[in-house]
């Protein structure tokens, strides 16, 4: 065993009896786990391979922060915190930056972001504030075009939330409608030209219809103030609801769904829907 390793063993050995953890511990625990003694599967990940993990454990603390729940938002976003310290230290062992190159970062970034708050600019509202950011951040990006404000929306995010930012952003330059009559009003229209592309049997059309019936929704919502992603989560949950409620009458009624017409489901829907007051 040689000095290295002896080491090693003391700090993993201090690490183990520590009776309160901070960052600094979490940054050595995750330094250990990638290392040559350290986990196996950690030492094979790369930044692609844990990337839907990153993904997924931001969605399960989105779903604590709904749930009003302290500990599992507690676990939830200390599982969120693991993923930055992973993707860290692989850039770490590749030399490229490090976690307090991150933090050097964003604290440079939130400080020039809040010139009301570490400058001497003076705002009336938090809309302001909100306008004074956007403005900040096309000068410290560079961009000199509104259609660039619009590129530069993460293209990962969920199609929904994709089209809306990208809908609020364009309002910036005008091209919005004025009210949300006349948002629904392209609605209408699309679906009218989603129907015609249904008639022609043309795939690719239908396609590239349904998607402008779709932006036109999100749209819709936007002007209603309504995130279009939150409404469309809360309609599953409630189709979901729904369909428990109908296939539990099925059942008690010693059927089986699948041997059902649609109009005898459609029944038992109704039942349900009723019996749940509409929700």
């Amino acid at each position: 065993m040689n000095d290295k390793s002896i080491t090693l063993q003391e700090e993993i050995a201090d690490l183990r009896n520590r009776q309160q953890y901070g960052m600094d511990e979490l940054l050595a625990v995750m330094r250990i786990l990638r290392s040559e003694h350290g986990c196996p599967w950690d030492r094979e990940q790369t930044h692609a391979s844990i990337r839907s993990d990153f993904l997924e454990e931001c969605y399960e603390a989105i779903e604590a922060i709904d749930c009003d729940d302290p500990a599992m938002m507690r676990e939830e976003l200390g599982d969120v915190l693991l993923q930055v310290v992973f993707h860290c230290q692989i850039e770490t062992e590749q030399q490229r930056f490090c976690f307090e190159d991150i933090c050097d970062e964003l604290c440079r970034k939130l400080i020039v972001r809040h010139p009301h708050v570490f400058g001497e600019i003076t705002v009336s509202d938090s809309s302001e504030v909100l306008r004074n950011w956007d403005a900040i951040k096309r000068e410290t990006k560079q961009q000199t075009t509104y259609a660039e404000t619009l590129e530069s929306v993460c293209k990962a995010l969920p199609a929904l939330m994709y089209a809306q930012k990208l809908g609020k952003r364009a309002s910036r330059a005008g091209m919005d409608w004025s009210s949300a009559e006349e948002a629904f009003s392209c609605v209408r229209l699309e679906t009218e030209e989603l129907a015609e592309a249904m008639a022609s049997g043309d795939a690719a059309k239908i396609e590239d219809e349904l998607g402008d019936l779709l932006f036109s929704c999100v749209n819709t919502a936007r002007h209603l103030g309504i995130d279009a992603e939150t409404a469309l989560r809360a309609a599953s949950e409630k189709f979901l609801r729904r369909f428990a409620a109908t296939e539990a009458l099925v059942t008690a009624d010693g059927k089986h769904m699948p041997d059902c017409t649609l109009e005898v489901l459609d029944t038992y829907w109704a039942k349900a829907k009723s019996g749940q007051n509409g929700a």
